[in-house]
């Protein structure tokens, strides 16, 4: 659940280990969009009509919201507020610009 201070294998980004509850919650999250997102590929191999096509999009662009609300409540609660307390006053920064990117 603490995040660790080392990059990750190959790549400059920090890693969270994560509850198993955690875990498993974001991973089926990720597991119902992906098969959303096949669906909407056999609407399309299927010639399905434009709008039916649309709405499962909305559908999906609402789930990945989901999924990204459910992260970062789960980073602002655990990587944000540990830091806080650490005295890591940078991780403001980063949420900020975090959540800049996010609502482009």
């Amino acid at each position: 659940m603490e995040e660790m201070n080392q990059a990750c294998p190959g790549c400059s980004h920090k890693t969270k280990e994560r509850s198993e509850k955690e875990y498993r919650d974001l991973l089926n999250r990720l597991s119902r969009i992906e098969g959303q997102v096949r669906g909407i590929r056999k609407m399309v191999e299927n010639d399905a009509y434009c709008t039916d096509i649309l709405i499962q999009v909305s559908a999906v662009n609402a789930a990945l919201n989901s999924f990204n609300k459910v992260l970062l409540a789960n980073h602002i609660r655990t990587c944000v507020a540990d830091d806080i307390r650490s005295g890591k006053e940078e991780t403001i920064d980063e949420l900020v610009a975090t959540l800049q990117k996010l609502m482009k």
